[in-house]
């Protein structure tokens, strides 16, 4: 029988990603979607892309039946207030907002600037990146979601910190409007952000803490340096990370290593052709699907490494993540209701 599901949190883009592909998932069915502010609506009142495809209107949170899995898709610092009630409603607790993403209390308070509510959590939640954590997901009782900065920058370097590589990164990560969510503000008002290519993030974003935390064990930490940029785009985000190799490498060995990493991964695909259009990672190939298009460049007179990785911040970046985490949680095959490749041109 498909497994029961909810969405607590459905009015926003990530709420709405996940009901766009569960509702076509075999292995689910979706129980309930939440929205206090809509509560009775339609849910294509906020999500129109779905009018006929699903007759559920928006629940209560208060309301949350008993279910097999709960994805809590909530404003970050809301869902740990309340972890224990949404645990005693499912057995698998998907939570996307960056709550549970960091293993360590100090480390919170450190990025978050405040205290976390349900410290004793952190180290039994899963990391839900399952190209890292997939062996550890199986099973799993609470699953964090992964920052889409994080994700792109995770899978750009992980072949590189794998191998011992990396003694310091400079990571330059695009990011289109879609990132800021569906709450208007004064940064996502449209006279402001159309044709703009402003950096938000010159330094010091939260996401870092999660690249230290997910690739520093391999061969202990190295540097980081993360910049964020917003730029004329809806979905997506690019990483191109620039990276100070500890040796001298040659792009024959960078191919050994990323074809061995990401051979079996079904939903990376290494894009570093010599020629063409679409020879580098771009987000907007990816645009509507789980895929992470992942490339690298040498340049042979300086020894830097550049590695990209192009994804779409609400499916790979987020509901895409989430779903296929469920899959692996459960026993399902991975790759179940993910298969939509994306649009070209889009």
């Amino acid at each position: 029988m498909p497994a029961r599901v909810a969405i607590v949190g459905g009015s926003g883009y990530t709420g709405g990603e996940l009901l766009r592909l569960l509702l076509d998932h075999p292995g689910a069915e979706v129980a309930a979607i939440t929205s206090r502010s809509l509560c009775g609506q339609p849910i294509h009142r906020v999500h129109p892309n779905l009018r006929g495809r699903c007759d559920l209107l928006f629940a209560s949170p208060d309301e949350i039946p008993a279910v097999d899995v709960l994805f809590l898709c909530l404003p970050h610092g809301t869902a740990a207030k309340e972890i224990e009630r949404y645990r005693g409603l499912a057995p698998l607790v998907v939570d996307l907002s960056a709550d549970f993403r960091l293993r360590s209390a100090a480390g919170y308070r450190e990025w978050y600037g405040e205290a976390h509510p349900a410290p004793a959590l952190l180290e039994r939640a899963v990391y839900g990146l399952p190209e890292i954590s997939r062996g550890a997901l199986k099973g799993a009782g609470l699953v964090s979601g992964v920052g889409c900065n994080a994700t792109a920058m995770n899978l750009a370097l992980l072949p590189l910190a794998e191998a011992g590589l990396i003694e310091r990164v400079i990571a330059d990560i695009k990011v289109g409007s879609s990132e800021a969510g569906a709450e208007p503000s004064e940064g996502s008002h449209h006279p402001a952000r159309s044709r703009a290519v402003r950096t938000y993030a010159p330094a010091g974003h939260r996401h870092a803490a999660e690249v230290h935390q997910a690739l520093g064990g391999f061969h202990g930490p190295f540097t980081l340096d993360v910049t964020v940029t917003a730029i004329e785009m809806v979905r997506g985000v690019l990483c191109t990370a620039h990276v100070i190799p500890t040796r001298a490498v040659e792009q024959k060995e960078l191919w050994k290593l990323y074809r061995g990493r990401y051979g079996s991964e079904p939903f990376v695909r290494l894009v570093a052709e010599r020629s063409g259009l679409h020879r580098l990672p771009d987000p907007k190939i990816v645009a509507g699907s789980n895929f992470a298009d992942v490339g690298f460049a040498l340049d042979e007179r300086s020894g830097r490494i550049v590695a990209l990785c192009a994804i779409d911040n609400l499916v790979k970046g987020a509901a895409g993540s989430a779903v296929q985490c469920m899959n692996v949680a459960l026993g399902l095959p991975e790759t179940m209701g993910l298969g939509f490749p994306g649009l070209y041109p889009v």
